[in-house]
Parts: C-alpha cells; sequence; structure tokens
C-alpha cells in the first residue's frame, strides 16, 4: 500500500530532505518517515500542502502537469486586481516561457491563516486583496509570475489544495498520513 503524507511547510523551509550545505531547514527537520519524497515543490518562501509519497507513479500522477491535478493556493497580492486582470488570469497569460493554462481566479476576503514566520511586506499607500487560484500546470513560479504579469505581484503564496486533498487543519510543519 503506498503511503501518502499531507504536510503543511512552512515558510522558509527547503522542499527537499538534503540542506546541501544550506542552513535552511529541509523536510527532514518535521517529516521523519523514512522512503518518502514531494510529489511536486513549493519555492522555499511559499507556504502550504505539499504531498509526500513512496510510490512513483503517484507521484507522477500528482506532480506531472500531463495529469492536470487542479492546484489551489490562496494568494496574497499587492493592489485590489479588476475584472480585466481576474479575466487575463482566467484566460491563461503570456509568460516569458509561453502562455499558461487557463485557471481559476476569483477575489476571496481575507483567509484565517497562521501568522507567518517573516512578515509580509506591506506599505501604507498601497492596499492587498487576496484571490483564490487554481492552476493545473506546474511552470516554475508560476503563479507569483501569473500575478505579476497582470499588475499585482505575489506577497504570500499558500497552497490550500492539490485535487481531492486539502490542508484542512494542518498547522505549519504539521503533516499526517492519508489513504492513497
Amino acid at each position: 500500500m503506498p503511503r501518502l503524507i499531507l504536510f503543511n511547510k512552512p515558510y522558509g523551509v527547503l522542499c527537499q530532505f538534503s540542506a546541501d550545505g544550506s542552513d535552511k531547514s529541509t523536510l527532514a527537520d518535521f517529516v521523519k518517515v523514512p522512503g518518502v519524497y514531494p510529489a511536486g515543490r513549493l519555492d522555499t518562501d511559499s507556504e502550504g500542502l505539499l504531498l509526500l509519497t513512496d510510490d512513483g507513479r503517484l507521484q507522477a500522477r500528482i506532480a506531472d502537469p500531463r495529469f492536470k491535478l487542479a492546484k489551489t493556493y490562496l494568494v496574497q497580492v499587492e493592489g485590489v486586481p479588476d475584472a480585466a486582470a481576474l479575466e487575463a488570469l482566467r484566460r491563461g497569460v503570456r509568460l516569458r516561457d509561453g502562455m499558461t493554462r487557463p485557471a481559476e481566479a476569483e477575489l476571496i476576503p481575507a483567509p484565517d491563516l497562521w501568522p507567518r514566520g517573516s512578515p509580509v511586506r506591506f506599505r501604507k499607500t498601497v492596499p492587498d486583496s487576496w484571490l483564490r487560484l487554481t492552476i493545473r500546470e506546474g511552470k516554475n513560479r508560476q503563479v507569483r509570475r501569473m500575478t505579476a504579469a497582470v499588475g499585482h505581484p505575489t506577497l504570500r503564496l499558500v497552497r490550500w489544495a492539490v485535487g481531492d486533498w486539502t490542508l484542512g487543519d494542518l498547522a505549519p510543519g504539521e503533516w499526517r498520513e492519508v489513504a492513497s
């Protein structure tokens, strides 16, 4: 039976088990389960749901963009996107490496999240807002590049769901094993 672990990756943690000479925290500091590895990645400055498994096929089904598994993010952005910016995200955005697939994008009230270890940049003269953004591919730093492309740089990025798996009530640094 394949193992599947849901982990709430904290801000600043490397999405790997070895530090490679860095003094940053890694997955090994939180998940003491031998033989599992991440199914996909989250940047060091991103937070939220990371799936770990010991099954290569399951890992591929989760991480490979050909399977178009939905990944939902809660994204704090600079400014307040208007209807045109949201529609651009929904149609797909041109990035340096090509067009993104269409995304689901909506403005949401500020979610009730844990405080982040490092404070989010705050400017008195520039408001911020939150989006729920769902994509079905995984280009490098894609969500950050998409929001910047429509004029609203990402301030905080939390992956909330991958397919049917959600973060639920997991606090940063916590994990639980689920049926795959």
